[in-house]
């Protein structure tokens, strides 16, 4: 077999992996919980293996401990699995060819399936003799190539069940395609009346509606974890003596004196050295407040100095710093959240061994009865497609797909396969505060003259800061000024000229305020401050009262301003929360029983949204957080929160009655195949009625309001 385009071919001659570091590799076949659970059990018994991760989004295998690469690939090999070692360069550049080459062979299949009906028409007219022998044969010259070009996933997907000695849901699919194809063909080189071409391209073509759906479903999001080692800094400023060199983070030692300059990200933990600093600790806390610390303070990889340069000394290096611990902590809970077992695959695992059972009785006990292989093997065939499993390869995917529609139209981006399932389950809702359920609002002092308002917008104007935003907002309709030398300050305030003077908005400290908040200056004039609070999002008080689910607020803001809004939104809080705390809160409400959303956008709050049930980021939020996050809220209002849940819900219920139509199908159908009073052609139409009847009723999920 060729390697997908995200894997790299393996030389013979791989080296061992060494006892800390992790080897990599792509598995571009695995599909579901189970292909998890099957690989992850293998690779405990290989020698030198300590720890075996399967991120199913990804199709990655991460194996930690000191083993050749070969053993592993050998063993996987040896499941029927496709593997290779990961190119993570190629990786990056790989594109969806597998849904394409899927939908390919969907519509071969459609096509194929229609000129074959069309034929058929004939034959069921009543043609005999030469001309039914004849549009058989042309049939068969249409299906046979069609059926092994367009069925090729479901064969492969089969051998590779078969050749590492175990059943998946494609082996009786494959089976009953092969056999009514294999049967037709006979029956067409022997004159006989019947042939089941229509039903074997029946069959394809349902089955890859189902196969492309699940595939549309699964998710194609970046690792979040990934996306973390993004905030590295791989270069920083070490003092030794009098100089300062640029060297590797990486040699950086514990005790090492870095130089920290105004706008770079601190590279490891440290304590601070300096007098005092002004940091952007919004990866720790979700605040986008700059923060006041003094020498002594402790600092972590991440921050950002918003000052003048500062000097630190390194506490902790390499996989001790706060950063690397996230984004260990996020890779982990990423690939629990993989091993969640899908519905369909929870049904899938009992259905195959029961399929081929029934067909080999239905074989057996007709041959001994009749004595007439013939007759038995078509009996067989018929009940190995009346029970193929169309209808449950559809159960779930057409309902989702349907459902991701829905939510998409109403500003919902689900990311994740089994993200609906999932949010279905939810009972509890955990909030992060700032950029999530709140936004800044500024008071205008009504004493403020219309040249002041017409400065403050057009220096808020030029701000990306929220505070400006709000500001701007507030002030929508005043005329704005021209201003000159316009410059923003990090962490600070944003300067210009009019006139001859310096305007200044900003920190109060900053503008030569006594008041610690927002305010503006003109020229040499006294400092005006403009109070600023925090608002319920637009939309938030409405999902908050349409919520049937208890919720809470856990923030790193302090207590004073937590509890204010808290009372405000009517939630329990959970206040000076760093990110170990929230995902110790979710640890806890998990312990109770729980199944929690998390709905945050901060760095502080990717932990939680990778530990949580399910869980939600805001378009605005930073791309790590939209990254680990199940679904992206796309629009600015929360109003549609409770849709989402409900939405949900119904798929759940849907995709279950689409179970039992396919439950109470297979009830009515398969008595009547073992009886042998159903043709394979006849077992087809049944089988695609009750697929239609599967996605007539996914369709439901649009009247959701």
């Amino acid at each position: 077999m060729m390697a997908c385009a995200a894997c790299a071919s393996v030389s013979p001659d791989m080296s061992a992996v060494s006892d800390g570091a992790a080897a990599q590799f792509s598995l571009p076949t695995i599909h579901c919980a189970g292909c998890i659970g099957t690989i992850e059990r293998a690779l405990a018994g290989v020698n030198g293996v300590r720890e075996a991760r399967v991120n199913l989004s990804l199709k990655r295998l991460s194996v930690t401990g000191p083993i050749q690469p070969s053993d592993v690939l050998r063993t996987i090999k040896g499941l029927g699995y496709e593997i290779f070692l990961l190119d993570a360069a190629v990786l990056d550049k790989a594109t969806d060819r597998k849904g394409r080459d899927l939908l390919l062979r969907l519509a071969v299949a459609g096509f194929a399936m229609m000129n074959v009906m069309l034929l058929s028409v004939a034959v069921w007219s009543g043609a005999s003799g030469a001309t039914r022998d004849l549009f058989h044969l042309i049939s068969a010259g249409i299906a046979v190539p069609v059926v092994a070009y367009s069925a090729q996933p479901f064969f492969q997907s089969a051998f590779a069940a078969l050749k590492g000695r175990r059943l998946n849901m494609d082996v009786p699919i494959s089976l009953a395609i092969l056999l009514a194809t294999g049967m037709s063909v006979f029956e067409s080189l022997q004159g006989g009346r019947h042939a089941y071409f229509d039903a074997a391209l029946s069959l394809t073509f349902f089955l890859l509606i189902g196969r492309y759906l699940d595939h549309r479903t699964r998710s194609a999001a970046r690792s979040a974890a990934k996306e973390l080692t993004a905030l590295e800094v791989h270069q920083c400023k070490r003092i030794r003596g009098e100089r300062v060199e640029t060297v590797p983070t990486s040699a950086v030692a514990i005790g090492d004196i870095l130089l920290i300059e105004s706008g770079m990200r601190v590279p490891v933990d440290g304590t601070l050295m300096s007098e005092n600093a002004l940091m952007d600790r919004a990866f720790l806390t979700g605040e986008s407040e700059a923060v006041d610390v003094v020498q002594g303070a402790a600092l972590q990889a991440g921050e950002i100095n918003l000052g003048a340069p500062v000097e630190l000394r390194a506490t902790a290096v390499g996989e001790d710093t706060t950063l690397r611990r996230v984004a260990a902590f996020v890779e982990t809970a990423e690939n629990s959240r993989n091993s969640y077992t899908a519905l369909a695959d929870r049904a899938a695992q009992i259905y195959a061994p029961a399929v081929h059972l029934l067909a080999f009785v239905a074989f057996a006990a007709w041959w001994l009865g009749s004595g007439d292989v013939r007759l038995a093997l078509n009996i067989a065939i018929a009940v190995l497609i009346i029970t193929c499993p169309c209808a449950l390869g559809l159960a779930v995917p057409a309902v989702t797909t349907a459902a991701i529609s829905r939510l998409f139209s109403k500003g919902f981006l689900v990311k994740h396969a089994t993200a609906i399932e999932r949010l279905a389950d939810v009972d509890h809702i955990v909030f992060d505060k700032t950029g999530t359920l709140s936004s800044p609002a500024v008071d205008i002092p009504e004493t403020l003259s219309p040249r002041a308002r017409s400065i403050c917008l057009s220096l808020a104007q030029h701000s990306n800061h929220a505070l400006s935003a709000a500001l701007a907002e507030r002030l929508a309709g005043v005329p704005p000024v021209a201003l000159d030398s316009i410059e923003e300050h990090a962490g600070q305030g944003i300067s210009a000229r009019l006139d001859g003077q310096v305007v200044r908005l900003g920190r109060g400290a900053w503008i030569g305020a006594d008041f610690r908040g927002f305010g503006l200056r003109i020229g040499e004039s006294a400092p005006i401050e403009l109070p600023f609070h925090e608002v319920l999002k637009p939309g938030a008080q409405e999902a908050l009262s349409d919520l049937d689910l208890p919720s809470e607020i856990v923030t790193g803001d302090h207590a004073a301003s937590a509890r204010r809004f808290a009372d405000l939104a009517g939630l329990p809080v959970l206040a000076d929360a760093r990110p170990e705390d929230k995902s110790r809160r979710l640890d806890a409400l998990a312990k109770e029983g729980r199944k929690v959303l998390m709905v945050g956008d901060g760095l502080n709050d990717t932990m939680a949204l990778a530990r949580a049930h399910a869980s939600l980021a805001p378009a605005s939020a930073l791309d790590v957080s939209r990254s680990v996050s199940d679904v992206v809220l796309l629009k600015e209002s929360l109003q549609d929160l409770p849709l989402l849940i409900r939405v949900a819900r119904q798929t759940q219920r849907l995709s279950k009655q689409n179970f039992a139509i396919a439950a109470l199908y297979n009830l009515i159908a398969i008595p009547i195949a073992l009886a042998g009073f159903a043709t394979p052609l006849a077992a087809a139409l049944a089988m695609s009625a009750s697929s239609i009847t599967v996605l007539l009723n996914s369709g439901r999920i649009g009247y959701v309001k």
